[in-house]
């Protein structure tokens, strides 16, 4: 059978990741209307189920956490917007068990500070809705923070040239020239305005800004910080303005996107290839549209594929059918990014 760790919602069907394959032969024959209707049934928890007025049901567990250490003192914890059948309305980050945060729903990122240099830690985020229900813990990621150097007041030079287009609608592209340090760049820091939104590694000069609004207008800079805290001058701005109307999804969907067929045990397969966009986070659900519809939702509740990612599902077994078909990607701040391009295939042809 397919592995706990993907939470599949619609035709039943196996997955296949960076080489590993798993299969299931289920010989299902659910029509596609009501698999549209499952796609969007409880997908944090691969189950479904009657409603209640008192709401007693827990938010899902966030997926996609992702942790950099920003300096030697400090880590950088970001995550999904978790689903609820009401609202999140807070999420807490739990550190080695102990709870250090506690943020509102609309929020996705937090710094964690106070911590000590060349340790490691573990971190966790649970989601809490208005009735108080709390969500299971986040997968755990752990991270250690570098060692600090002695009397370091140094900063890191000024980041390079600042390039940023707009990616659709929702999204920016941002990418720099690396900064040097007497010792080594920890993080890069990115802001909007005045606000910071995000941090990569500081081996990482490039990353893509989702939760944008259409047509609006955005400035973002990027500073460096090393180990010690020290930040360097802003870099130039960047000025660009978001698309109009619906995500055109230029970067924020899948690419490489392929789809094929195969026969097994009498039935017909669609096998799919794709490589994950590049959001700055971990892209862990997908949605896929068959013939124009949605039917499944595809969730990876492990570590997510980064480089490539394959998934087969059952599709019938009569030979000569068409199908059309494309995914798209759920993004870390909970949107949904642009879809791939529309792939036909017909079954019983290689």
């Amino acid at each position: 059978m397919c592995p706990r760790h993907l939470c599949q919602i619609g035709p039943d069907q196996c997955r296949r990741v960076e080489g590993s394959t798993v299969r299931r032969t289920p010989h299902l024959s659910t029509p596609l209307t009501l698999l549209t209707a499952l796609a969007v049934a409880a997908l944090g928890g691969c189950a479904w189920g009657g409603g209640d007025s008192h709401d007693s049901k827990p938010p899902a567990a966030p997926r996609g956490l992702t942790v950099q250490a920003g300096s030697a003192t400090t880590a950088h914890v970001m995550w999904n917007q978790a689903s609820d059948d009401t609202a999140v309305t807070g999420y807490e980050v739990y550190r080695d068990a102990k709870r250090v945060k506690r943020v509102p729903g609309g929020q996705h990122m937090v710094d964690v500070v106070g911590l000590k240099p060349a340790t490691r830690y573990s971190f966790t985020v649970r989601a809490r809705d208005a009735e108080g229900n709390v969500s299971e813990d986040s997968r755990r990621l752990s991270v250690t923070t570098p060692a600090a150097t002695a009397a370091d007041h140094k900063p890191p030079s000024r980041p390079g040239k600042l390039r940023g287009e707009a990616a659709g609608s929702r999204a920016a592209s941002l990418s720099w020239g690396k900064s040097s340090d007497n010792q080594k760049v920890a993080s890069y820091e990115i802001y909007q305005g005045t606000s910071k939104i995000h941090s990569v590694g500081g081996a990482q000069t490039a990353t893509l800004v989702t939760g944008l609004r259409p047509n609006t207008t955005y400035v973002f800079t990027v500073k460096a910080r090393d180990a010690a805290d020290n930040f360097s001058p802003a870099s130039g701005q960047v000025r660009l303005t978001t698309a109009a109307g619906k995500d055109g999804g230029r970067a924020t969907a899948p690419s490489g996107f392929r789809a094929t067929t195969h026969r097994a045990d009498g039935a017909y397969y669609i096998d799919l290839a794709w490589t994950p966009p590049d959001t700055g986070g971990a892209v862990t659900e997908y949605q896929i549209q068959l013939d124009g519809r949605t039917v499944t939702s595809l969730v990876f509740g492990g570590t997510a594929p980064r480089d490539k990612a394959e998934h087969s599902f059952y599709i019938g077994e009569k030979a000569g059918e068409r199908h059309r078909i494309r995914i798209r990607p759920k993004l870390p701040d909970g949107t949904w990014g642009g879809y791939s391009p529309e792939r036909t295939v017909t079954t019983g042809r290689s």
